[in-house]
């Protein structure tokens, strides 16, 4: 039984730290940045996209890839993705990971999965954002955001709404209604990401990250 005793333990612990490195090691985490590029990819693929202008102006951006708009008559929405804002230097910052939830009461039914992009004018409303206590709607509302290669492409936007938004599904832009939804830092994530070292405040001011997928998704964003 002793003999036993010993082969059985180092075996459980061999187990146990596997397991715990599956959910330490980023690699979710990577997927999810590499879902955000593809994201990108696919708008920037569109016929009408988000205006190029619009990028370059404004400071801030969310992205949520397949975020889930479920309901039956009380509905929900639960989405994981990535917020990244710009430099002084003009160069996009290391992405902060985050999730967004919300509800709704109306005449809906079914389940939709949705890209979602969020265009924001000011970088300070996302790096105040701390422990979900920023709501759309009820501190600044999303607008539906214009679609062209430029803004000249609609002339009566003057891209002055604080945040703007965008949302598709099966190729195409699907209207959906994020106001009333929370976004809050997924300090985990962050941690699984980068390490304990880091806050969300200070990843919004450093663009150094080396991972591949990182790379990928700013070139995707200086893209679109």
């Amino acid at each position: 039984m002793k003999t036993l005793k010993y082969l059985v333990l180092p075996f459980m612990l061999s187990i146990f730290f596997i397991v715990t490195s599956a959910f330490t090691d980023g690699s979710k985490e990577t997927e999810r940045v590499h879902n955000a590029s593809n994201v990108l990819r696919d708008f920037g693929k569109m016929k009408e996209s988000i205006p190029h202008d619009l990028i370059s102006e404004y400071q801030g951006i969310v992205i949520i890839p397949k975020l889930i708009n479920a309901g039956f008559v009380v509905g929900g929405k639960r989405g994981r993705g990535v917020a990244m804002v710009k430099l002084g230097d003009g160069k996009w910052s290391d992405p902060v990971f985050v999730t967004l939830t919300g509800g709704s009461i109306g005449a809906q039914i079914g389940v939709q999965s949705v890209d979602l992009v969020l265009v924001f004018r000011h970088k300070g409303v996302l790096t105040k954002v701390k422990n979900g206590d920023f709501t759309i709607g009820g501190d600044i509302s999303a607008a539906a955001g214009p679609v062209g290669r430029s803004s000249s492409a609609n002339t009566d936007y003057k891209l002055e709404a604080e945040v703007y938004s965008y949302s598709r599904s099966r190729g195409l832009f699907a209207g959906i209604s994020i106001n009333g939804s929370n976004l809050a830092i997924d300090k985990t994530a962050n941690a699984n990401f980068y390490g304990n070292d880091l806050s969300s405040k200070e990843i919004f001011n450093i663009s150094k990250s080396d991972k591949e997928s990182v790379k990928i998704l700013k070139e995707s964003l200086a893209a679109l």
